[in-house]
């Protein structure tokens, strides 16, 4: 197997200054709500009163002490002069997951976490077997990914080629002599042992405590460690030696799994003459839904997005008329019953109705996954989905606005004050409106 691993360092700090220059970019320098990235050290995570943990730190944290994964607390105390940013969860998986979808254009095989709570959030991995006749070579081909990749991410990711998982890591993270971010680093085929023999051997596990036992025997480079029997490396580190050795000697221990994109199923209707009214909508809809909820009843499978296209026909409307409607809507839970998802559409547009009358209609169900199952009483009678406390919320929100429907979050119960051991939290409907020209 021949993997390309991408490596962007900080990529969550990146990540956020490229938000910030952005809304400089838009809302003019110096305009009412939009900052400056701040200069020194940065710290990102949230800010130090909060129970939270480092996401990324700048080399000027780092130098201070700050690692990732470290309570914020622990880091403001090793850096009380850092600046602490709030982190955007939601934003940082949608950048990577462009990413994802962009690198599946390249090969089938692509693997990387969206969550940027994840340690290894900023890597990517490429299966890139037998690509050659398609793209070019191997370096050609890093140079097409890295052109698509500059518009999604920013920077230019360190990349290497190798045949196992960890070499192929080790490739693009360790600083090699003459190194730059621009310069590819490709293991030949079979040379995975070799090129980590001169490598240290703390580079094989993130266990401190391993890697203190490895120096006290003085195993200091990899190649030390593979010229050993793998039984005595079993013997002084148990499952965990196995998996050294192996890794030593250039075997993979790690098999690759590439993401499985979501799926989306879209199904669509014309409506001549195009109507206006929300009850003759709601009989097309009746139908859109439906027969997407028998497809994903058939195939054991749920959705927790769905999407409403409206195309509108702006004959006899105003000038300014959009042509389209899309209205997003995320559902409480992941669902295949097509009432439940008809009637938080419906929801949706008896609070925005369309402003022109509606020539078609295109459903999507989005994030489509395997159904799981739920464990029911055998005695208690079960309510339906539609009378479920979050898909009341849902309702409620879209009707009288999310701002006026809260629940009660629990924060701390251990607080001293009462009213401080809980707060409100709004109720996200999870709808999102846009109108195209």
């Amino acid at each position: 197997m021949r993997l390309l691993h991408l490596y962007w360092p900080h990529l969550p700090l990146r990540l956020a200054r490229s938000r910030c220059a952005s809304s400089e970019e838009s809302g003019q320098a110096g305009g009412p709500g939009v900052s400056t990235f701040p200069d020194g050290p940065i710290v990102l995570g949230g800010q130090p009163w909060t129970a939270g943990s480092v996401i990324d730190a700048s080399p000027e944290a780092e130098a201070l002490g700050v690692r990732r994964g470290m309570a914020l607390g622990n880091a403001h105390r090793l850096a009380p002069e850092a600046a602490f940013l709030d982190p955007d969860r939601e934003a940082d998986a949608a950048a990577i997951e462009a990413a994802l979808d962009c690198l599946s254009t390249f090969s089938p095989g692509v693997a990387g976490p969206s969550d940027v709570d994840d340690p290894a959030f900023g890597r990517v991995e490429i299966q890139v077997d037998g690509l050659d006749r398609l793209w070019g070579l191997e370096p050609v081909l890093v140079a097409r990914i890295r052109s698509a990749l500059d518009e999604l991410l920013p920077g230019t990711p360190r990349a290497a080629i190798a045949g196992t998982r960890f070499a192929a890591m080790v490739a693009a993270s360790v600083h090699h002599p003459g190194f730059s971010s621009k310069r590819l680093v490709i293991v030949e085929p079979g040379g995975d042992a070799a090129f980590l023999e001169p490598l240290p051997a703390s580079l094989l596990s993130i266990d401190p405590e391993v890697r203190g036992r490895l120096a006290r025997f003085g195993l200091r480079t990899i190649g030390a460690i593979a010229e050993l029997p793998r039984t005595a490396l079993v013997a002084r580190f148990g499952a965990e030696g196995e998996r050294l050795h192996a890794r030593a000697r250039g075997e993979e221990t790690d098999p690759f799994r590439p993401r499985r994109a979501p799926e989306r199923m879209t199904l669509a209707l014309p409506i001549d003459p195009p109507v206006h009214a929300i009850e003759s909508l709601r009989f097309v809809l009746h139908r859109l839904a439906g027969a997407l909820a028998d497809q994903l009843v058939a195939r054991g499978a749920a959705s927790s997005r769905v999407r409403l296209r409206l195309e509108l026909d702006p004959t006899f409307a105003p000038k300014e008329t959009p042509t389209s409607q899309l209205i997003a809507q995320r559902l409480p839970e992941p669902t295949a019953e097509a009432e439940a998802i008809e009637r938080l559409l419906l929801a949706r547009l008896e609070r925005t109705p369309p402003p022109a009358p509606v020539a078609r209609l295109e459903l999507a169900l989005e994030d489509v996954a395997p159904a799981t199952g739920q464990q029911l009483a055998l005695f208690v009678p079960q309510a339906g989905r539609l009378t479920r406390l979050g898909w009341q919320l849902a309702r409620l929100a879209l009707t009288f606005g999310e701002d006026r429907i809260r629940t009660v979050e629990l924060t701390d119960p251990e607080m001293p004050l009462p009213e401080r051991r809980w707060k409100w939290r709004p109720i996200a409907s999870g709808a999102i409106e846009k109108s195209g020209s």
